[in-house]
This record gives structure tokens, C-alpha cells and sequence, in this order.
């Protein structure tokens, strides 16, 4: 006797994005569908329900998902059971078929690509429904997208899901339609669409406050050479690159002085309203992981949970992570997509990993939303390329074929293949020796919009935004950044004007480049502010419309001449 067929009217209620996709799937029953979602959306919910309706109607009689990871087989599967779906997540390749007690196996990507024709015979023995899951990862090699074509072909029904509809390569993703536009570039098509922005405003997600930290860095090269750099200030892309890596190193001051303001906020959060919010702290190495989870109990007094792949259990001590009150989480990559620890609130970006892709899976962790007011905060290195994709947030991605690609000076193939391995790379510690580092809190992001001027850290200017309310929605978050740069304007007036009567006459208004700049982007947030108020557009698409009208990079890296042209735009809409 088989498994016994799911309840549909058990079902929890659907999100509005999801019953629309649905009744869209339903009305067009074709083949391939594909649902990109942002994460914290409800992907596994949305794909679930679907099979659930296709068993039930006798549509499909199996049901095959893949996942990225072997924590996600684990999670899926769990999720499936909670609504009478059974799947076995511990089907091996050498099994050939699944227990009659399941409705269908959850694989990973890695198992298809090494064994395509056993899950082919699966899906053709039986009615099948594939859900690929993050389907990008078909893509990866070669070989994976190979075997996850040549295994699902026959398969009645492929629901593609993601909530990173791109990648950093031209390989084609098995099974999704791409379109040819005006330019001649073939880019991916989803059938149903639920950004970040969408879920933003419907309160499905958080929102998320960037927290960029500069510093000096000091290294020495293999030539023996000493160099000095600041983070955040224009530098070519190599000496970029050494100045991060620099200040992510465990032995220096740059990370300890972020953690202990990462482990304030998480403080401010916990007391605040979320009393169970914890923190995540992704590493580049598998050595800088344990050599940050150190910091952390050295920091904090109470130990970090450490999980590397390889190590035995790290599924089950995320698991238990995700159940507990503990404070801070350490991992490389088994955390960077799809895993579902809805209380993490904090995170540290301490990876030099630098993909669109890479940074969009790692900061979809901390917006998944449980009640209204929920925040999220994210420290990360004053980066221009970091600066640049904290500020799209809300920028949506497809997948595009043919395209020139920008290589970002950060040595990507390298550290993808690293970050694979999760093993430090020694050719990477070749080029150069770490020195020293040191932090400050160099400006905040918001929504597309920076706010806020430079505080050394462990100063009362960087506890105002350490201490922001954790419970906030995302206008009240706008309008108490604002406060605080201004009061931090005020403060540094007020400063110029005690000094001594003897000292040279100053001369009115900004004196600095860089205080311009801080005046100009205030002044461009309250523009935007007050659009947003009539007209209900998100801030994020304003300042994404001003940039397509005017040109240039985001705000937190625009020039005085760009803010001023934006400026001027914005009085004109």
C-alpha cells in the first residue's frame, strides 16, 4: 500500500504572491514553469502546494525535488511531511527507486550529476514532478546541467524555483526559457515574480540596515614591501582587494572591533523585542572560521556554534541553532542559500566573496520575517563593490547569455573554488602578509540611501545606530536614520563653533570633500522621502530611477557632481 495521498484543505493559507502563482501554474499546466521569489518568501510552500494539487488530481504520481545541499534534503523533506508529503531524504543513488512508504526522494544536485540515468529511470517509471530547487546550481558545471537535463526530460511537470535568477557565467540553466531582447542578449524568464521590493512592502520580509566599516589596513607584500590603505577610499582593484582581505584577518583589530559592535546590536535586538535573535558570521575559510568563532566566545564569553561541512553533524547542530538561544553562528557556505533560521538578525559579512549571486543568497538569511517590526542588520566591509550591491538590494536579475563580463579585481574563480573546498587558499596567502587593521563605522545603508557620517568605533556616534530599535517598519527606519545623521551634523557644528576664538576663521558650510557629500546625500534622502510620501514608490526604485536618469553608481559611492545632478532631478518629478 502506497504512501496515502495529501490533504489539500489542511494546507496553511497562501501569501497573495503565492496564490497568484498558483492559480497562473493551474490555469496554464504546462511542463516547465518557473517561480523566482525572494528569499523568505515562501518558495517551499508555494512548490509544495502545487505538487500536493497534482498527486491529488493524479496529475503526477511521484515527486522528485533536488536541493543544493545535504542540510537541504534534510529541510525539505521535514517541511513536505509537516503537510502529509512524504519524502526520503535519505535516497542514495545505489537504492534505484524509493520505498513505496514515500511519495518521492529529495536528491542533490551532485547526485544527479554523477548517477543522470538512475534518476531518468526513476522519473520515467512513475508520473513525475521535478522541483529544482535554486535551480541555478544546474548550471554550475558541465556536468550537473547534463545530468539534470538528461535525468528530468521525461518528467510530466518541472517547477524551477529561485530567489537568484542569475549567474556569473554564460552556462545555460537546463529547463529555463531564455528570450532574446532588443540587444541582441538572451536573457531568463520567469513566470511569476516576487522581488524583494514586493515583499518588502507587503511585510513578508525585513528590512535591512548595512552597517559599512572602514579602517586602515597595513600589509606587506611578497616582495617585502609595506603598504597602507584606508577601505573605502578610491584604490585600484588588487590594492582594494589586499586591504579587504587584510582586514578580515582574525589577528588583527578590524574584525574584533566589528564583532563587538555586531554583538551590541544583536544585544540592542535581543532586549528590545526579539529576544531570541541571533547572529551569523559568514567566513571565507574553514580557518577563518574557527579562528572567528574564538573571537566571539573571547568577545562575548559564551561560545560561537562553528559549522563546517565536512565536519560530522553540521546539518544537525544548524538544526539545533536555529531551535535555540544562542548568540552567534560561524559557517563558510553551509548557511549561504536556502537554509531557514527565521531569528537570525545580525549578520557579519566577513568573506571576501564578492558575486552578486554569493552576496544576494548570503543576505537573503536575515530577511525572513516572523512578526511585523522585525529588522535585520548586516556589517560589511566599506567596499565599493559591497557598497554598490547593499545599495541595490531591490534591483531585480535575470539570468543573461552572451553578455560582456567585468571581471571585479577580487580573484571570484579563485575564491569560488576555495569557498567549494572551504579550505584556505595558500596561493591567496602568498601575495601578501596582514599587518594591522583597525575600524570605524564609515556610513549606513538603507533602502538605496546612505546616511550617517564617520565614528570611530566604541564612540557615543556609532552606539546611536548600534542602538536603533529592533522593531521598526521599514518608513520609520528611513525617518530615524535621517534624525541621526542630522543630529550628527548638529553635533559636529556645534564643535566647530566652541573652538577657540584665536583659532583661524573658518569658512561657512561643508569644508570637506567628503562633508559635502554627506550634506548632499542628506539632502537627496529627504527628496526621496518626501516622494515616497506622495507617491507611495519604495526609496529603493526613486534612487534606482534617479541613476537611470542621471547616470552613475549608487549613492554611498556617487560623486559630488552626481548627487547634485540627482538632486536637481528629483525637485523636478
Amino acid at each position: 500500500m502506497g504512501a496515502q495521498l495529501p490533504a489539500i484543505d489542511t494546507f496553511p493559507p497562501l501569501r497573495a504572491w503565492q496564490r497568484k502563482a498558483l492559480v497562473e501554474y493551474l490555469r496554464r499546466r504546462s511542463e516547465d514553469f518557473m517561480a523566482v521569489a525572494t528569499p523568505g518568501a515562501g518558495k517551499t510552500t508555494f512548490a509544495l502546494r502545487i505538487a500536493a494539487e497534482l498527486l491529488a488530481d493524479g496529475t503526477v504520481e511521484a515527486l522528485t525535488v533536488v536541493a543544493p545541499t545535504e542540510h537541504l534534503k534534510t529541510q525539505w523533506a521535514q517541511a513536505a511531511a509537516r503537510i502529509g508529503i512524504q519524502l526520503d531524504s535519505g535516497f542514495r543513488n545505489a537504492d534505484v527507486h524509493s520505498s513505496a512508504d514515500f511519495h518521492g526522494a529529495v536528491v542533490t544536485y551532485a547526485q544527479v550529476g554523477v548517477a543522470p540515468q538512475v534518476h531518468r529511470r526513476r522519473t520515467m517509471t512513475r508520473r513525475t514532478m521535478v522541483i529544482l530547487d535554486e535551480v541555478h546550481h544546474a548550471g554550475d558545471s558541465r556536468s550537473w546541467g547534463d545530468g539534470v537535463k538528461a535525468a528530468f526530460e521525461p518528467a510530466v511537470r518541472r517547477l524551477m524555483l529561485t530567489g537568484t535568477p542569475f549567474r556569473s557565467d554564460d552556462n545555460p540553466i537546463p529547463f529555463v526559457t531564455y528570450e532574446r531582447g532588443g540587444d541582441g542578449l538572451q536573457r531568463s524568464r520567469a513566470d511569476s515574480i516576487y522581488g524583494y521590493a514586493d515583499a518588502l512592502r507587503e511585510g513578508v520580509v525585513r528590512p535591512v540596515i548595512f552597517l559599512a566599516y572602514s579602517g586602515e589596513t597595513r600589509w606587506r607584500t611578497s616582495a617585502g614591501d609595506e603598504l597602507a590603505a584606508r577601505l573605502g577610499e578610491p584604490m585600484t582593484q588588487d590594492v582594494v582587494a589586499q586591504a579587504w582581505r587584510t582586514a578580515l584577518d582574525p589577528a588583527g583589530d578590524w574584525m574584533p572591533q566589528v564583532l563587538r559592535a555586531a554583538d551590541a546590536r544583536l544585544q540592542h535586538l535581543r532586549t528590545g523585542g526579539m529576544a531570541d535573535a541571533g547572529g551569523l558570521i559568514i567566513a571565507t575559510d574553514q580557518q577563518a572560521a574557527r579562528a572567528y568563532g574564538r573571537l566571539v566566545e573571547r568577545i562575548t564569553g559564551e561560545k560561537a556554534v562553528v559549522v563546517l561541512s565536512d565536519d560530522d553533524g553540521a546539518s544537525a547542530r544548524i538544526a539545533e541553532f536555529a531551535a535555540s538561544n544562542q548568540r552567534w553562528l560561524v559557517a563558510v557556505r553551509m548557511v549561504s542559500e536556502g537554509v531557514d533560521i527565521p531569528r537570525l538578525a545580525v549578520g557579519v559579512y566577513a568573506t571576501s566573496a564578492s558575486t552578486p549571486l554569493y552576496f544576494a543568497q548570503a543576505i537573503g538569511r536575515f530577511v525572513r520575517a516572523r512578526r511585523p517590526g522585525e529588522t535585520a542588520t548586516v556589517f560589511v566591509p566599506s567596499v565599493p563593490h559591497l557598497l554598490g550591491l547593499a545599495s541595490e538590494m531591490e534591483a531585480e536579475r535575470d539570468h543573461v547569455l552572451g553578455a560582456p563580463k567585468q571581471r571585479d579585481g577580487f580573484d571570484d574563480d579563485l575564491l569560488e573554488r576555495a569557498q567549494r573546498n572551504e579550505k584556505a587558499s595558500g596561493e591567496l596567502e602568498k601575495r601578501f602578509e596582514a599587518l594591522s587593521a583597525t575600524a570605524e563605522l564609515d556610513q549606513v545603508i538603507f533602502d538605496g540611501a546612505t546616511f550617517g557620517t564617520a565614528a570611530q568605533s566604541g564612540t557615543p556616534e556609532e552606539e546611536e545606530y548600534l542602538g536603533l530599535p529592533g522593531l521598526l517598519t521599514a518608513d520609520q527606519v528611513a525617518v530615524l536614520l535621517n534624525k541621526r545623521q542630522a543630529e550628527q551634523l548638529a553635533a559636529q557644528r556645534r564643535r566647530r563653533s566652541e573652538t577657540p576664538t584665536s583659532a583661524p576663521t573658518q569658512p561657512a558650510g561643508p569644508r570637506t570633500a567628503a562633508e559635502r557629500r554627506i550634506v548632499l546625500r542628506r539632502q537627496l534622502n529627504a527628496l526621496v522621502a518626501a516622494h515616497h510620501h506622495r507617491t507611495g514608490l519604495p526609496h529603493g526604485k526613486i534612487h534606482a530611477e534617479l541613476r537611470r536618469l542621471c547616470g552613475g553608481p549608487p549613492s554611498a559611492q556617487a560623486t559630488i557632481e552626481q548627487l547634485e545632478e540627482r538632486i536637481a532631478t528629483v525637485q523636478t518629478f
